[in-house]
């Protein structure tokens, strides 16, 4: 079973990653589609069934974004109507994240792009969706968000459609479990390998809602002995 009942900081998390495609041979974009494929598996289970339901995933640039590319694959396969709303330009996309978002046009998954202005009028089209799955950014953001990410996370605050966050709901910082700035208030959190420390914050409920861990496929037996040193 790759998850674990221990929870993660953001350098655990990183040293874990690194541990499995570095030492233990297993491609990152492995890692990605393992993520993306059970996190479908449970925001199909939130919906009570994909068949026929609309979801929205508002993706970022980076391996969240690429999650989430995965995320609505599977969607789709589980007959879904999924759309991405692309907070970035496709040429920014790069490694794993660009592999599954050239993906998307061959199984027939819309994309939309939204840049500048656009983004400022998000939540009028994801009102119109059953579900927004938040896959804007994760574990390594730190700060107050700014700029179109922001826009974003209010955006899709202000929609009034349930919402599911991929690892960690953005803006929401995965040590402390503060949000300094903006941060997306989800109703489920589908989070990867184990929940992060931040998690334990009594504030974080409010963001994170109902967690659940999924499976990305790494050993737990030598996470918990090569990287469950919490004080690094």
């Amino acid at each position: 079973m790759g998850k674990t009942d221990q929870a993660l900081s953001r350098h655990q998390v990183r040293r874990a990653d690194r541990l499995a495609i570095e030492q233990w041979g297993v491609p990152g974009v492995v890692l990605m589609e393992n993520a993306g494929r059970n996190a479908a598996g449970a925001i199909a289970d939130f919906l009570g069934g994909a068949e026929g339901k609309r979801v929205a995933i508002v993706a970022g640039r980076g391996n969240n974004g690429g999650d989430g590319f995965v995320i609505a694959r599977h969607l789709h396969l589980r007959g879904a109507l999924p759309v991405v709303f692309l907070v970035a330009e496709a040429a920014e996309l790069t490694g794993e994240a660009a592999v599954n978002f050239a993906i998307l046009p061959h199984v027939n998954v819309e994309v939309c792009p939204r840049r500048g202005q656009a983004v400022a009028g998000l939540a009028d089209e994801l009102a119109r969706f059953d579900l927004v799955v938040d896959a804007l950014g994760g574990t390594g953001i730190r700060g107050a968000l700014r700029g179109e990410l922001a826009e974003a996370v209010e955006q899709i605050n202000a929609a009034g459609r349930p919402v599911v966050a991929v690892d960690i709901p953005t803006g929401l910082d995965c040590d402390t479990g503060a949000a300094p700035g903006p941060a997306v208030r989800a109703d489920l959190t589908v989070t990867f390998l184990a929940a992060k420390v931040g998690f334990a914050a009594p504030a974080a409920a409010e963001y994170t809602g109902r967690v659940v861990v999924a499976d990305i496929g790494i050993p737990v037996p030598e996470l918990s002995r090569d990287a469950g040193d919490a004080g690094d």
